[in-house]
């Protein structure tokens, strides 16, 4: 083993043990929160840069002063602690401060992803018992649309937060600009009242079925994830910057990103969305050295045209996931990286992985109790031996990943119960006990030196939910809504993989209604596109004249997943809707040569 290895581990330690010390559990009782973290940022680095965004640049005090603003005009709402507000904002400025104005009041943010329209919106909004929902001026229309559902009489107040200016608020609701213009800006009392097991944030997840189910985070949750980041991950300090461009409403985004920097008092460069043609003379021009990514983000970088240069940067340090090996070291040598803190973990788990050791392809270690058994993935079930009991695989050897449930380790769950219980296995390998189910394949790697310390590797999703676009697309739902298309009589969605590109994309297997000789593609692409966002339209279609099923008629999707959109195994009429457009048209053997070459930009 080389010494330069063990020497690199050993020089790990002393930041592992201070990531233990923060993740040392605390009684749920303890006074604490996000806010309370910003409010002791603010009072040590008061006039010190907390975020650039668009040109605009904030201090922490400025920052603060804005989110007690806000929380002056949430106050008059007379909404009761544990209330919660729905947030559908694009990144941006504001929404930091109504992220800041809702945790110090107690209240709980239910951050809805910005792409839902329609059925879905309204679904989010409705079950978390929203009694009021801000909206950004640039999600207008989509919220406009669902407002007179029936299925959202609770929303008692619609806030509007202006953005570029050229909407006025509509009559329905109230400015929150304008109506926080002059407000106290002094720190609440609420926000001392506020303890680790008070539910912070509804973080949504496509979860395994149906539509879009809400995670509970607790603001211990919240602070334990902080503390992974810029203790585990980024060992960042008021003297770093952040590079932050992934969506605010998901949890890597603001776990790790506002998370450190709240804690911390690193400051943030946020973006609204990813450029890789802006993104290094951004990062030079703001002197970012830490960077949230997904893979699908450093992919994307990695296919722009090389420079001799790329790895003139201030980039030290990068935590994300989805990195996967086939470019890790590429990535990592072209922009000279020095850290990659790779994690694993969802919003919902109790389970998660980070790399604190700095190895190379994995997502680290956990300080959890954790399990890999056998799963079937053709059968999509786990394996049990002869006394109904899970089966641990041998190292090295694929498995389930489960994280046990325990005091310290509990699973928060959905806001509704019956979700909830769906992910819990009981009795897995003795009498009593039970583990989260997180849908997730994955192995122990050999990483050299590692203090003893089994390291692992993401494998794949399992089941009904499959990754594409950052973001999980339940099987079901996607179904549901084709389902309901008049030339389709049944459908059955999956997901397949696309060389060169990040997760699986959408296939949809068809069978005609009754009399309909072919589909109306442009009837179906304007379909589709209304009523799925982007990242959960099907890119590929197969019709089929039959529909295999089990026995108790569930679809099978094996066969399915391993044919794809193989032309040269199916006879089945195959259609595609290509990078950026937004029309199904037929796959032919050009564009089948663009998938296979890796060049069709997916």
């Amino acid at each position: 083993m080389p010494l330069r290895d063990v020497a690199a581990t050993l020089a790990e330690v002393p930041d592992l043990l201070r990531l233990s010390r923060d993740a040392r559990p605390r009684p749920l009782a303890t006074r604490d929160c996000l806010a309370a973290r910003l409010e002791q940022t603010v009072s040590r680095f008061p006039g010190r840069t907390a975020v650039i965004f668009e040109g605009r640049s904030l201090s922490w005090r400025e920052l603060n002063e804005l989110g007690n603003r806000y929380a002056a005009v949430l106050r008059t709402l007379a909404l009761q602690r544990g209330t919660a507000v729905s947030v559908i904002m694009e990144n941006r400025v504001e929404f930091l401060a109504a992220l800041i104005a809702l945790n110090k009041l107690g209240l709980i943010a239910a951050l809805i992803n910005t792409n839902l329209t329609g059925r879905s919106l309204s679904h989010c909004l409705q079950i978390t018992a929203s009694r009021a929902c801000i909206f950004g001026e640039e999600l207008q229309d989509a919220v406009a649309a669902v407002r007179d559902d029936p299925a959202l009489a609770a929303i008692e107040h619609y806030l509007f937060v202006p953005d570029s200016q050229r909407r006025e608020c509509p009559l329905w609701a109230s400015d929150l600009e304008l109506d926080a213009a002059g407000r106290d800006t002094g720190n609440p009392a609420e926000t001392g009242a506020n303890t680790l097991g008070d539910t912070a944030l509804y973080i949504f997840t496509s979860g395994t079925t149906g539509l879009p189910k809400a995670s509970v985070i607790s603001n211990r949750r919240l602070l334990l994830a902080a503390a992974a980041a810029f203790r585990g991950g980024l060992r960042c300090s008021e003297r770093d910057r952040i590079y932050l461009c992934l969506p605010l409403y998901h949890g890597t985004g603001l776990f790790l990103g506002v998370g450190s920097a709240f804690a911390t008092g690193a400051s943030l460069f946020l973006r609204r969305r990813f450029s890789a043609s802006s993104f290094l003379a951004e990062v030079r021009a703001h002197q970012t050295n830490c960077f949230i990514y997904i893979g699908e983000l450093c992919r994307y970088l990695l296919n722009t045209a090389p420079a001799d240069n790329d790895g003139d940067n201030p980039l030290t340090r990068i935590m994300g996931n989805g990195l996967r090996p086939d470019i890790w070291h590429a990535f990592k040598h072209r922009f000279a990286i020095n850290r990659i803190a790779e994690f694993y973990g969802s919003s919902e788990g109790n389970a998660a992985f980070v790399n604190v050791l700095n190895k190379d392809c994995t997502v680290g270690m956990s300080s959890v109790p954790v399990a890999l058994v056998r799963y079937d993935v053709d059968a999509d079930s786990i394996v049990r031996d002869g006394n109904g009991r899970c089966i641990p695989v041998a190292p090295g050897e694929t498995g389930l990943l489960l994280g046990r449930i325990t005091e310290h380790t509990a699973f928060e769950g959905y806001t509704c119960s019956e979700a909830t219980e769906r992910k819990v296995l009981r009795n897995v390998l003795e009498d009593g006990d039970a583990w989260f189910d997180t849908g997730d394949l994955m192995k122990t790697i050999d990483v050299g030196f590692s203090l003893g310390f089994p390291h692992y590797q993401f494998v794949d999703r399992v089941g009904d939910t499959f990754r594409w676009k950052s973001e999980n697309v339940s099987t079901n739902e996607v179904g549901e809504i084709l389902n309901g298309h008049p030339q389709i009589d049944f459908c059955n969605v999956y997901g397949v993989e696309i060389p060169g590109a990040d997760g699986r994309a959408g296939m949809a297997a068809l069978v005609l209604a009754p009399g309909v000789q072919a589909l109306d593609l442009a009837g179906l692409s304007d379909y589709v596109n209304s009523r799925l966002p982007a990242y959960a339209r099907p890119v590929f279609l197969r019709v089929l004249s039959t529909m295999d099923t089990t026995a108790t008629f569930k679809l099978v999707k094996a066969g399915l997943r391993q044919e794809g959109y193989d032309a040269r195994l199916i006879r089945d009429p195959l259609y595609v809707m290509k990078h950026r457009s937004t029309r199904y048209e037929r796959l032919d053997e050009s564009y089948l040569g663009q998938l296979r070459d890796g060049s069709s930009g997916f």
